[in-house]
Parts: C-alpha cells; structure tokens; sequence
C-alpha cells in the first residue's frame, strides 16, 4: 500500500465507500442526500487530500488534513479520514492517521484536533488512541446513530512535537 496525493481521477473509486460510509449513518454527520458533485467538493476539495492505494490501484482509503480553524486557530491540524469497508481491517486507517500525524508535525502544527469522532465508532477511537490521541471533549447527544440513537461526539486531541519540545 502506498498513500500518494489524490487526483480527480481517483473519485470515482471514493465515491462508492464515500456514500456507503455516509448512509451506513455511523460515523459522519454528512448530508444523505449530497449530489455527486456536491460529495466531491465536500471531501476532494479540502486543503489537502491523500488515497490509500494497493499495488493494483486501487483506492484503499482517503484523508483529508489541513488546519483545524483559520486564523488564530491555524496553528491546530485537523483530519477527516474514510476507508472503504472492503479494506477494512487491513491497516488502511493506521497509515492514513500516522500518515496525517507526519504531515502535521513536518507542516509546523503544533496539535491534531479531531472536532467529532463517535463515541460509538470504538474502532477509530481506540485507532486513535493506540496513536497518541486523548479524549479532551465530550459533546453528549450531538450525533444522531441510525442504529444507536443520540450519541456522544467526542474531542480528540494529539500533542505534536515542535523545537524538540513536547507539547
């Protein structure tokens, strides 16, 4: 597997984990109703997006990373991450995140924020925690599961490594 920058021709192979991601109702607060277009200017057109490839490929997964807020906030990176559920499993989602990890500490951010990981998606949760991450947040009943109900959002946070110091 390797993770290279995305390019327009890799949105049709997104598409298709991208919907079923969005409407499994799970893991992302997205609209289900987003037109195609619309789906791609959401996730392709973020300040900077990766795919997970195979030797074949075929996309794997995709990130989108860039700063958490602008200006005074610029300073926080942030992610979205989506690996199709095919590939589940395969460390897709642990590349994708230390990828994302090494790209904001190379970029000079001095944190990762993630503004809403689900408290029920104990996949990611405990991804991100075996990478660092803390829970610094809990938002009770922001986001409505189709198969849970209301569930809590969680905060997640990654101190990064600047100038040699922890932060």
């Amino acid at each position: 597997m390797i993770i290279r920058e995305a390019q327009p021709g890799d949105w049709p192979q997104i598409l298709p984990f991208f919907r079923a991601i969005v409407e499994d109702g799970e893991t992302y607060a997205y609209p289900e109703d987003l037109t195609d277009d619309e789906a791609e200017r959401l996730w392709m057109g973020q300040h900077r997006v990766v795919v997970a490839v195979d030797d074949d490929g075929r996309v794997l997964g995709s990130a989108t990373m860039g700063p958490n807020r602008p200006g005074r906030g610029s300073h926080v990176a942030t992610g979205s991450f989506m690996v199709d559920p095919a590939a589940t499993g395969g460390g897709v989602g642990r590349a994708l995140g230390r990828h994302v990890i090494e790209w904001a500490t190379a970029s000079g951010y001095e944190a990762i924020q993630f503004n809403a990981v689900v408290e029920t998606n104990a996949r990611a949760v405990q991804l991100w925690q075996s990478l660092g991450f803390r829970v610094v947040g809990t938002v009770p009943k922001a986001f409505r599961s189709r198969r849970h109900g209301l569930v809590a959002l969680y905060v997640m946070w990654l101190p990064l490594q600047k100038r040699g110091l922890a932060l």
